[in-house]
């Protein structure tokens, strides 16, 4: 087995996109509260996945590696199209189910979500230019499975609760997601061609784990907070009921 293939099957048996979280967003089994929590801390991923993108692009030597990280990073800006731009697409889709951007930007992220994102800032950063590229390699080869757990799930709730609602950046993300996988691979299969040093391999896989860790502690983020409103829910209500007995008592 290549260290590409090695590598690919590692990402895709790793519990960032194989949880119950996704695997219960697939069904679309998830209240209004719950979608919007998503929309909000799904779009801290979506505005600073660029700024990220630029960090590695800067770090990184290999000029057959900056080409395909390149091409991804154009895709991510519109291609050409402004109105194309990933962030503007997402944007669309916070509006359509109720939500203002001043809101979804000026919200505090969960601690899950500010680690996910600090923790991309750092991989892709890294001056070890393997690691930079293990991490960058593992989203892209994510993404598929990612986006065939979340559409479906989105679709639903569209047909049953919120036909306004606007899956543009969804379905187009997961469209170009195949050249930004490709893009990916090319950049690999360089490295792989050069004989990569047993510390280079070990710190590609190092990055590829750590951003996967990182992202499966987003989603269990996301399932926190659910069981969290519901025993704030609980607590609501008995509240609720005492405040009401004591005054039938008064």
């Amino acid at each position: 087995m290549t260290f590409y293939l090695e590598m690919r099957q590692l990402v895709l048996d790793h519990g960032a996109i194989n949880n119950s979280y996704l695997d219960r967003f697939r069904s679309g089994d998830l209240s209004d509260k719950e979608l919007q929590a998503f929309g909000v801390e799904f779009y801290n991923f979506v505005r600073f996945f660029p700024q990220i993108l630029v960090a590695q692009l800067v770090n990184t030597e290999d000029e057959q590696v900056a080409d395909e990280l390149t091409k991804v990073l154009y895709s991510e800006l519109g291609g050409g199209e402004a109105r194309h731009r990933h962030e503007l697409l997402y944007r669309d889709f916070l509006r359509s189910i109720g939500i203002q951007i001043h809101d979804a930007m000026a919200h505090p992220m969960l601690p899950s979500t500010h680690a996910y994102i600090e923790g991309m800032e750092q991989l892709y950063g890294d001056r070890s230019h393997a690691k930079a590229l293990g991490a960058s390699f593992a989203l892209e080869n994510m993404a598929i499975t990612m986006w065939d757990h979340l559409i479906p799930g989105l679709m639903h709730l569209k047909a049953t609760r919120h036909p306004q609602m606007d899956l543009t950046y969804f379905t187009f993300h997961r469209q170009l997601e195949e050249s930004h996988e490709d893009a990916m691979k090319r950049a690999v299969q360089a490295m792989d061609g050069l004989n990569l040093a047993v510390k280079q391999q070990e710190d590609f896989r190092l990055g590829m784990i750590a951003v996967l860790d990182y992202l499966e502690g987003f989603w269990r983020g996301l399932e926190h907070r659910r069981f969290t409103n519901v025993g704030q829910e609980v607590l609501n209500k008995a509240q609720a009921g005492r405040l009401t007995a004591s005054a039938a008592d008064s």
